[in-house]
């Protein structure tokens, strides 16, 4: 076998060996998801069948039906939507104006205060649960969009203030004086010229708040007791009774609400994995 013979097989032995691991993993991590999709078709006497049935005798959607029309599963979308949009836009305004500040920023302690508000990502958040709920409640906002947006925003912006810190440290500080020098100010340089060049890691930070947001369950279940305001996570939690699990109609809305997830992601996935490679590593 020649010097390039070997050097060939030795290339493609390596992708086949990346490619089965990959697929591996892969498969390992989109199987609980496959089987939460089949048992959300299955007929209700396939589903306590033991050993269970893999494949469906018959696709049905009656468990879909239930979830749209005899339940508030649309609600809590709707709920889970509008806060998850809200608290992106919140966060984004306010992690990235103070991931630009940290970056561009020169005073005294600095590093210091950056650290303290890094610090406060690594508190339980189960430990100030109690004087959230009292503070919630005294204030007269429970059971509204308001405490759970300012909850969560507070808990991400100092990961998104951290993380666009990194894509503002990436970005010469040149270009914005050549666009003082034209005549913008320093407000109007940010928008106008280092904002844009920024938008793959916004749109990195993005997904990661809206996966934060529409997967929390503790706050939303505190701070929500009107069924009207709920979220889908606690709506998923009351197919869970005493009586047992309806696991028809839990799978069903299972995957509904994983399914704004997958599409955010396949709209995003380049400017996700460009913002999870670029800026995050080079600051």
């Amino acid at each position: 076998m020649t010097t390039m013979s070997r050097h060939r097989f030795s290339r493609l032995a390596d992708q086949v060996m990346t490619y089965g691991v990959l697929s591996l993993v892969a498969g390992v991590s989109l199987f609980p998801i496959l089987w939460g999709v089949l048992t959300s078709i299955k007929l209700p006497g396939d589903l306590v069948t033991y050993p269970p049935r893999w494949i469906p005798r018959s696709a049905t959607f009656v468990h879909y039906a239930d979830v749209f029309l005899d339940s508030n599963m649309g609600r809590y979308f709707a709920n889970s939507t509008l806060v998850s949009a809200l608290t992106i836009f919140l966060t984004l305004l306010i992690g990235s104006h103070g991931g630009y500040a940290a970056s561009r920023g020169r005073f005294r302690g600095k590093n210091a205060l950056l650290f303290v508000i890094l610090a406060t990502i690594m508190i339980p958040g189960i430990s100030v649960l109690v004087p959230l709920y009292m503070l919630a409640s005294r204030l007269n906002l429970l059971d509204t969009y308001l405490v759970l947006v300012l909850i969560y925003t507070a808990w991400q912006v100092p990961t998104v203030l951290w993380f666009m810190q990194g894509f503002f440290d990436a970005i010469s500080p040149e270009l914005e004086e050549a666009a003082q020098v034209d005549g913008c100010s320093a407000l109007q340089a940010m928008y106008r010229v280092i904002l844009p060049l920024t938008q793959p890691g916004l749109a990195a930070a993005a997904i990661l708040v809206f996966v934060y947001v529409w997967n929390e369950f503790i706050i939303a279940l505190t701070m929500s007791t009107n069924d009207n305001m709920r979220m889908i996570p606690v709506g998923l939690y009351f197919y869970i009774s005493q009586f047992g699990v309806e696991w028809g109609k839990l799978m069903a809305a299972v995957t509904v609400a994983i399914l704004p997830i997958v599409v955010l992601f396949i709209i995003l996935q380049r400017r996700f994995i460009q913002g999870l490679t670029s800026g995050a590593i080079k600051g």
